[in-house]
């Protein structure tokens, strides 16, 4: 199966209030003044998958909802979808219907198979995933476990750098606009094919 058919799965939680950064302080300083947001915020869950050639699917999105809203979409990427249940984070059910967004994207099939590396979460275990996956050519390799941070391509390239640019934003972004409620946070292009591609030679190192 070639390098065009590697695909990685991951999802990361964001948080609608930003987790404040470091402050450097003279020694000794008990007390440092800084904004950061009143409110305790909720969680959506954004899952992603990309290949090692550097395309993507569209994004799926669990949000932290009873039910599901076609709203909840307005202003994401074009041909993403989502689900919901009350925590926000990834269930076995959510990730069968990620799934099933997969497919329907990436296409494959037993005589064009394709090889998705993901964690080995109970989530992602499911009887009904793992069917989904043998009857249409998808290839499941979990990463072992405590090994996500380093072998991780998606946790490498584009989560890691886009949570660290989502935070430094919003810190500068209150800084400037003291007492006002809403953040407008702009858009990074972190799914290039340069920048994906970055994060699969630790893939290859260690198959």
């Amino acid at each position: 199966i070639p390098p065009s058919r590697w695909f990685n799965a991951d999802e990361s939680g964001f948080t609608t209030v930003h987790a404040p950064d470091g402050i450097i302080a003279r020694k000794g300083r008990k007390q440092i003044g800084s904004i950061t947001s009143g409110e305790r915020g909720t969680l959506v869950t954004v899952c992603l998958a990309v290949s090692a050639t550097g395309t993507s699917i569209p994004p799926y999105f669990v949000f932290p909802r009873v039910h599901f809203k076609e709203y909840f979409l307005n202003g994401a990427p074009l041909g993403s979808v989502g689900s919901a249940n009350k925590s926000g984070w990834m269930s076995d059910k959510d990730f069968v219907l990620f799934m099933k967004h997969f497919i329907q994207n990436v296409r494959p099939s037993k005589e064009n198979e394709v090889v998705l590396f993901f964690d080995n979460h109970s989530s992602h275990l499911s009887i009904e995933v793992l069917n989904l996956a043998k009857d249409n050519g998808v290839v499941m390799i979990t990463f072992p476990p405590h090994c996500s941070h380093l072998l991780q391509p998606l946790d490498r390239s584009v989560f890691g750098p886009f949570k660290r640019y989502y935070n430094s934003y919003c810190s500068s972004w209150m800084k400037d606009h003291p007492g006002m409620l809403e953040i407008h946070v702009k858009q990074k292009n972190q799914l290039e094919a340069s920048v994906l591609r970055t994060g699969f030679p630790h893939v290859w190192r260690h198959n």
